[in-house]
């Protein structure tokens, strides 16, 4: 078995000679760092600095083994044995140094000793991390360590490192050697970090580790800020990084009532400050062992046991109660608020008034009036309202919380601005926009979509635009409700077939539509009226069973398209739609196609909805083969 490895570890190293030098660029440091100190394996000091161009003693290194390994865990700070006279029980690597013993990952010298203070080499690490992989001494030949870093070399666990095999190692070559380790493979063939961690899927299908689902594994919580909640952290929060809302933010910008979760060995706070106030319709699958509650027409998971008690049979809150809702990372019920922890004003426009269903505190069904809105956050919520109320589709409404915890839905006042919104995103005008800025595009329908600040990027809005905004208390703009600016409340296909019949002087006037959106066909017939249009690209308003209007769309042809960008024959710039409709004309049959497939070889039109300034976009390509 010897024989064999070292003769299938040199074919690999003669084969490696021969072959042109084309290794992956190692990942960057901040995300490696995020990686060994979401496993705990690399943690900065209380600055968070990794200290990465010091050296590393044999103690150290000792340490990052164990919390690399299976049994890190399991490894407390302290222990009552000596593994060697010079690192006696006292010593604050004690407890490392006897386990890797223990576990065959480490070995003292012959004399007896362990040298724990002396500067760790490149050979030595190695050796340590083979032994990790599930390699033991004897299955490599020859002089210590040659077998050793061919493997090392062989299974790419070099990347990044700049030290010699004999030479000390630094916190960043330990830093790059671990990281490296994590997606080898162990003797038996398996990715290392699925045996560090076999419970949690951390590989992505390329093989890649999953930064994201690594990080969410890290977190602890969540903790609901209120007086007291620091006691709740395993560190000092003062010392810690602070993400809020998904944005690099600051302590003192945590507010009362924010969802927080956090990871000691990231020294990382994440806080989330949506909140959810409404009427509690219903909870599932029953009232003894809440999963789901229903609050304002929508369907939230539950996240906590606080939660769940406080939403039972048991806790505080019952159906037809008003409550608030403090929501986590990922959108589930964290903790119900208590008494003035309101959820603010909501803002929005509504869709629909329907009548809907209700139960009482008592558990009576009843049935109410109730207006269902899209608000500034893109979610949508219902609240029952007065029988003799006149609300309709298109309004704008407030949603506060009463003195009594009733949910109060009231006509919002109009306001107006207007300027040109900075190629950035940033500012209107001369305004500021808050980074966590609200913005809803609507129709008169009361059809309406949340959109992001950089859709906007060089479009001006004139006071018809703007149907309401408001300041916080920095004077930025952090919600936004405008008049059909973008366009992107419609759906764009092609007419492929019109049959107009105009005999107004019998009375006779109808038509029949066919036209296709994203690859599917639609018939629309009308009754005593025609569209006046023809075969092409249009814009579809409404229903896309029966369109309340169709309308052309521009064309301009184009010389290029890169990215979500065309550059028109006149060397014009237009925005193109992340929808965009793409489709190959054959004839006079068009195949919906993609933007990848026309790129070369085909004459391209693009049709666009309006003008650049006005927050057009091209919405439908033709492509023509060349």
């Amino acid at each position: 078995m010897k024989k064999r490895l070292a003769s299938l570890l040199l074919t690999g190293v003669l084969l490696g000679s021969l072959l042109p030098s084309a290794l992956a660029a190692p990942a960057p440091v901040e995300d490696m760092a995020q990686v060994l100190s979401a496993l705990d394996i690399m943690t900065g000091n209380e600055n968070g600095d990794l200290m990465l161009s010091r050296r590393v003693s044999r103690a150290e290194f000792t340490k990052l083994v164990i919390a690399a390994s299976p049994l890190g865990e399991n490894v407390g700070a302290a222990t009552n044995l000596s593994p060697y006279p010079d690192v006696p029980s006292s010593h604050w690597a004690a407890p490392y140094v006897e386990a890797a013993v223990a576990a065959g990952y480490v070995n003292g010298y012959l004399d007896g000793t362990f040298h724990p203070d002396e500067e760790i080499t490149l050979a030595m690490g190695v050796t340590m991390a083979v032994r990790l992989l599930g390699y033991a001494d004897s299955d490599f030949s020859g002089a210590w360590p040659a077998g050793q870093m061919t493997l090392y070399r062989n299974l790419d666990l070099d990347e990044g490192i700049t030290a010699g095999q004999d030479s000390p190692m630094t916190r960043q070559d330990a830093m790059y050697l671990f990281y490296n380790l994590l997606t080898a493979k162990t003797r038996q063939g398996q990715t290392y970090i699925s045996v560090l961690k076999p419970t949690l899927p951390l590989l992505n299908a390329a093989g890649e580790i999953d930064r994201v689902a690594l990080v969410n594994s890290a977190m602890e919580g969540p903790v609901v800020m209120e007086p007291g909640w620091e006691s709740r952290v395993s560190f000092d929060v003062s010392t810690a990084t602070v993400y809020r809302g998904g944005s690099l933010s600051s302590l003192q910008a945590l507010q009362q009532g924010d969802v927080i979760y956090y990871s000691k060995s990231m020294r990382t706070l994440w806080a989330y400050s949506t909140k959810v106030t409404g009427l509690y319709q219903a909870v599932s699958p029953n009232a003894s062992s809440p999963q789901a509650v229903t609050v304002a027409g929508k369907t939230y998971s539950i996240e906590t046991t606080t939660a769940a008690y406080d939403l039972s049979n048991l806790g505080s809150y019952k159906t037809g109660d008003t409550v608030t809702l403090l929501l986590g990372r990922d959108g589930r019920v964290a903790a119900v608020a208590k008494a003035g922890q309101a959820a603010g004003t909501l803002v929005g426009v509504i869709s629909q008034v329907t009548d809907s269903s209700y139960t009482d505190q008592s558990g009576n069904s009843y049935t109410a009036k109730t207006v269902t809105l899209t608000a500034t956050d893109g979610s949508v919520y219902s609240y029952p309202v007065e029988a003799k109320s006149t609300w309709k589709a298109g309004q704008l409404v407030q949603v506060a919380l009463a003195s009594g915890g009733e949910a109060q839905v009231s006509r919002l006042s109009q306001s107006s601005i207007s300027g040109k919104v900075n190629a950035a995103g940033t500012k209107l005008g001369s305004t500021e926009l808050a980074e966590d800025i609200q913005i809803l595009d609507m129709n008169e329908n009361g059809l309406a979509q949340r959109i992001y600040p950089s859709r906007l990027g060089g479009v001006s809005l004139d006071s018809d635009d703007v149907k309401y905004f408001r300041r916080n208390a920095s004077g930025e703009i952090d919600r936004l409700i405008l008049n059909d600016v973008t366009g992107d409340l419609y759906a764009y296909g092609i007419l492929t077939s019109v049959e107009e019949t105009d005999m107004s002087a019998a009375g006779i006037l109808m038509g029949v539509y066919e036209y296709d959106v994203g690859g599917v066909s639609y018939t629309y017939p009308t009754q005593n009226s025609i569209l006046n249009l023809s075969v092409g690209p249009v814009r579809i308003e409404g229903s896309l069973m029966a369109p309340t209007r169709m309308a052309r769309l521009d064309s301009v042809k184009l010389s290029s398209l890169e990215a979500l960008t065309a550059v028109t024959e006149d060397s014009r710039s237009f925005p193109v739609s992340q929808s965009v409709a793409v489709y190959e004309l054959q004839g006079d049959a068009y195949q919906l196609s993609s933007l990848e497939r026309v790129r070369v070889g085909y004459t391209l039109t693009g049709y666009y909805d309006r003008s650049v300034a006005d927050g057009g976009q091209i919405r439908v390509v033709i492509a023509r083969s060349r």
